[in-house]
């Protein structure tokens, strides 16, 4: 059975990758098959540690592009290397991811920053990070109006994280 992600309460570093990188490994596919071989994504990519994704070359690429039951996209591949160095960029200039995420007067502001900083990471994925590491995001039904389609699986998340646990 497929588990929808959670909210992080005080994502690391490391969690901020790994939540970027499903978002991003997600777009176009089943989030059904991304968690079925989430375990494989994170062996992969070296449990998303930043430092060491950030440090990734062509022969990392190459090694993960041939690893069983990860999606074989050099581009999605890149991205998350692309990702994990700009992740530690935002850390050194604000401290921290959370001090860059609290940093813009509202969501579409964030959006596009993230959106020039990140790979892949368009609207959807930039509320699926926000929203996973516990950032500020606009009310769910209020952001779904400016979507060209319904996401039933961000409809998922959103309320299974506001059900009790």
């Amino acid at each position: 059975m497929e588990r929808i992600p959670r909210v992080i309460e005080d994502p690391t570093l490391d969690d901020h990758l790994a939540v970027m990188t499903r978002a991003v490994m997600q777009a176009g596919l089943s989030w059904a098959f991304i968690d079925a071989n989430w375990d494989a994504y994170a062996a992969a990519f070296d449990r998303f540690a930043v430092d060491a994704v950030a440090a990734y070359g062509e022969a990392e690429v190459a090694r993960i592009m041939e690893t069983e039951n990860v999606i074989h996209s050099r581009a999605k591949i890149e991205g998350t290397i692309k990702n994990a160095r700009a992740l530690i960029e935002i850390a050194n200039a604000f401290g921290s991811v959370r001090a860059y995420q609290e940093s813009f007067a509202g969501y579409d502001d964030a959006r596009k920053d993230a959106k020039k900083r990140f790979a892949f990471m368009g609207d959807l994925n930039v509320y699926y990070w926000r929203f996973r590491t516990g950032a500020a995001v606009p009310d769910l039904e209020e952001w779904m109006k400016g979507q060209e389609r319904d996401h039933p699986r961000m409809r998922e998340m959103v309320a299974n994280a506001k059900a009790p646990r």
